[in-house]
């Protein structure tokens, strides 16, 4: 019971400052996935079908997936670094009279809803495009945990960067690679073996797997659930730790 009433002020101060930059947050969110459903679903897979679903229907679960992941890895990771870093305000947070763990649940569910919002709107701009998907309860919850494991590795590397070049750095090495290969636009099956393999280790090409099966009708495995899950707790405990360490 202590560790919700200890959440409520984290996720407000987020929602504060989610409605403070509404639009701004809302015109960001939508501007990459409109321009990735135009330039890939309607300029090069127009008119062709992948994995026996038009190229649209494959390609809309992915950048769901993507802006999820985006959404919720920004909202945390800018603004943490930014007050760990610059402000000097970030050990405020941890002598409050809250715990440490729910410091870093709270900001991690606030990260995964703000996914989760981008993601939503994907869906809107798809239903515009004409696009109809099975959008279920385990959709959603797929796409909040989604949001919940990428809001945990923004906090990581915000907590672990000394620079906001440093942060773009992690980015560039750990977010863009999985921009692009982790089934998002493209199946995997096209790709050689050792890269296949590789790539199906990483969270996104998971998390694009079940939500395209569930989307198109398709089966997915328990498994790929798992894996995903596996990657919040070890995210999400190092978090934890370190922020331990700083506090002492």
């Amino acid at each position: 019971m202590r560790v919700f009433k200890e959440l409520y002020p984290i996720i407000w101060d987020e929602w504060v400052i989610f409605k403070r930059n509404f639009m701004k947050i809302t015109i960001s969110a939508i501007i990459s996935p409109l321009l990735y459903m135009i330039a890939f679903g309607l300029g090069i897979g127009g008119g062709y079908s992948l994995s026996g679903v038009t190229y649209m229907k494959f390609l809309i679960p992915g950048i769901v997936a993507l802006t999820t992941m985006n959404a919720s890895y920004k909202a945390i990771s800018v603004k943490l670094i930014t007050n760990r870093v610059y402000d000097q305000t970030f050990e405020q947070y941890l002598i409050a009279p809250i715990s440490i763990f729910s410091f870093c649940i709270g900001k991690a569910i606030a990260g995964a809803l703000r996914g989760m919002y981008a993601g939503m709107l994907v869906l809107s701009i798809a239903a515009v495009f004409g696009i109809s998907l099975n959008v279920t309860g385990s959709f959603l919850l797929l796409m909040f945990l989604n949001g919940l494991t990428f809001a945990s590795l923004g906090m990581l590397g915000a907590l672990v960067a000394k620079s906001h070049a440093d942060m773009n750095r992690f980015g560039s090495y750990v977010i863009l690679p999985m921009t692009f290969l982790c089934g998002t636009f493209f199946s995997t099956d096209y790709l050689p073996d050792f890269m296949r393999k590789v790539i199906h280790l990483l969270p996104l090409t998971h998390m694009s797997t079940m939500l395209r099966a569930i989307a198109t009708y398709d089966t997915y495995y328990v498994a790929n659930i798992l894996g995903v899950v596996v990657y919040c707790i070890i995210f999400l405990t190092m978090s934890y730790r370190i922020c331990l360490k700083i506090a002492t």
